[in-house]
């Protein structure tokens, strides 16, 4: 007798691989390494030329969608139609589906999901095996994962992370919550919230940190260096509006005018990026700041090193995009690099003031300021930080923890080994 398949979970996906979202190639890494058998569907192309070594250990096949229309619409259109004359009623109510969620937004990217579901239903579908579709992220994703299940009445979840659950219409997320088998988010602070907006539904929306490979990033507290200036300091952050970059710049150039000696650097990519090397010049701060850009991860793991402090001063940006709790704090904490950052969103859940670190609110540079020399000078509380932010990481923030609470998730829904 032939052994009986293993059930696989599809995974889609905004983009594979991505510098930005290694929290979601460890997931798959992780579960892999449990057993799960996972095939990836991305709507995106890779756009950065390298990747980290962890991607490369990830077995999974991966398949891309379309990722515009236009060029690809013949492609489309064909798939779509041989789907819809094999079930016409099936494929109608998808249709008018997607006809209501246009009428809400009147976004054109409503007909692209529906085109790309009804391809991955099409083309990718039938040989892979997938029993159940997991979308990260709540928009397009889900959209093409909700899509997909309602023309193949496979079951679908998602996990919900930050800029997608503040930047979308609460209508459309709503009726997510309502269709999906069960939901997943990355903090206490998105989960109440989710939870909030789903008002009547009965999906379960289960909390479950990202975090982080707690081997990987790890140092011995005891080789832990006393700061002198000049002082080194370190932000990894993409350049967008959520992270509150000039709140930092502003914050150093008030340090700097105390006569205190620094250095800054910057890691990660964006959109932003012109915005901020002019409000650098203007602050008059190039020759003690340096952007880097995106970096690998030994190049980060070096900076964590040979940093005195971490800050970071992420806010809500006009369009109401935040963050969840961004992995570089732990990965900081983890490294026993001090940690200064805002209170918002889900970050008290790691940076607890006084005892992890020090939290500021959100777009003050005059406390930011004060808060970094402070964890700079005070030993007493830069040891406690350090310590007891190390043991937090570990005890609540240890991926291959968290992993095995998520491959739980899935285990309760028939998925996975010894489901």
């Amino acid at each position: 007798m032939s052994p009986i398949p293993r059930p696989v979970l599809g995974m889609i996906l905004k983009g594979y691989p991505r510098i930005s979202e290694t929290f979601i190639s460890n997931e798959i890494r992780l579960l892999e390494k449990l057993g799960f058998q996972i095939h990836l569907f991305s709507m995106r192309q890779p756009r950065e030329k390298f990747t980290h070594d962890s991607v490369k250990q990830i077995k999974a096949a991966v398949d891309y969608l379309p990722e515009t229309l236009l060029k690809p619409l013949p492609r489309l259109i064909y798939h779509n139609l041989r789907l819809a004359a094999k079930n016409p009623r099936v494929y109608g109510t998808a249709l008018k589906a997607a006809y209501r969620r246009f009428l809400r937004t009147r976004k054109s990217a409503t007909l692209k999901h529906l085109l790309q579901a009804g391809y991955l239903v099409q083309r990718l579908l039938p040989a892979s095996g997938v029993t159940h579709l997991h979308a990260h992220f709540a928009h397009s994703p889900t959209s093409v994962a909700m899509f997909t299940s309602r023309l193949t009445d496979i079951p679908f979840s998602f996990t919900a992370h930050a800029k997608d659950i503040y930047t979308s219409d609460p209508r459309q997320i709503r009726e997510k919550i309502g269709l999906a088998r069960f939901v997943i988010t990355c903090t206490e602070y998105n989960r109440k919230h989710l939870q909030a907006l789903g008002d009547g539904h009965t999906t379960p929306i289960h909390r479950n940190y990202h975090g982080i490979d707690t081997r990987f990033f790890s140092t011995d507290l005891k080789s832990a260096k006393t700061p002198v200036p000049p002082f080194q300091i370190l932000t990894i952050a993409r350049l967008t509006a959520k992270k509150g970059l000039p709140t930092i710049y502003k914050a150093l150039r008030i340090l700097c005018d105390q006569g205190i000696e620094l250095r800054h650097t910057h890691i990660g990519g964006g959109e932003d990026r012109e915005l901020i090397m002019s409000l650098i010049r203007k602050l008059d701060l190039e020759t003690v700041t340096e952007l880097l850009g995106t970096q690998p991860h030994e190049v980060v793991l070096d900076h964590y090193r040979g940093a005195d402090l971490f800050v970071l001063g992420c806010e809500v940006a006009p369009n109401g995009d935040r963050d969840g709790i961004p992995n570089v704090l732990a990965e900081s904490l983890a490294m026993g690099l001090p940690v200064v950052a805002t209170r918002i969103s889900g970050i008290p859940e790691l940076v607890e003031n006084e005892r992890t670190g020090l939290l500021v609110p959100p777009g003050q540079p005059d406390k930011l300021a004060a808060s970094m020399l402070r964890l700079l000078t005070d030993a007493e509380l830069r040891n406690r930080c350090i310590a007891v932010g190390k043991q937090q990481v570990t005890q609540l923030f240890d991926n291959r923890q968290l992993i095995r609470e998520l491959a739980e998730i899935y285990r309760n829904e028939g998925l996975g080994p010894g489901a």
